[in-house]
């Protein structure tokens, strides 16, 4: 695979990142049909409850481009060191540049160093699968149609169970 069109540096998120990271998410997932709107407020509250376990962004020579996160979940039959992978973000203008695709490698190599065993996403069964995320039918998501739901499986044996994003992912009172 070539690099990103739009030559860019990806480095961790670093104080003061948050209100550009907030606003390009939320300008990344206004048009998206599938979108509830609240991806930007899930990262601030992943960020708050200690869960962002891995937050990078894409610069390129003048600005944050690119933004994406990983945030543990748990899956029912007590697999540990599972992540999920999401949002991940690129201002709409540098949509199919390889930014998105260029964070998603890093996201997954710097989770394979840290000792993830897999991560999970629920996404395009047309984008991710050529990162390696396929849908298993042992690990189950309930809600949105199950071909959706995917996973990369790093090290060991894949588990079976219901998985569970982190809380903040669901709006505070639901």
């Amino acid at each position: 695979m070539s690099g990103p069109e739009t030559p860019i540096t990806i480095r961790p998120e670093a104080a003061g990142d948050e209100a550009t990271i907030f606003t390009l998410t939320e300008t990344a997932f206004a048009p998206m049909p599938f979108s509830e709107g609240d991806e930007q407020h899930v990262i601030d509250r992943l960020r708050h409850d200690g869960d962002l376990t891995l937050s990078l962004v894409a610069e390129d020579a003048e600005r944050i481009v690119g933004h994406i996160a990983i945030s543990p979940v748990s899956i029912t039959d007590d697999a540990h060191d599972w992540y999920g992978l999401g949002p991940v973000a690129v201002w709409p203008e540098l949509h199919h540049r390889g930014i998105g695709g260029a964070l998603i490698r890093r996201a997954i190599a710097d989770m394979r160093v840290r000792g993830a065993k897999g991560i999970v996403l629920l996404g395009s069964n047309e984008y991710y699968p050529r990162f390696g995320f396929e849908h298993h039918p042992q690990l189950q998501y309930p809600g949105p149609p199950p071909e959706f739901f995917q996973a990369l499986l790093l090290e060991g044996a894949l588990p079976s169970g219901v998985v569970s994003f982190a809380p903040g992912f669901t709006p505070a009172g639901q």
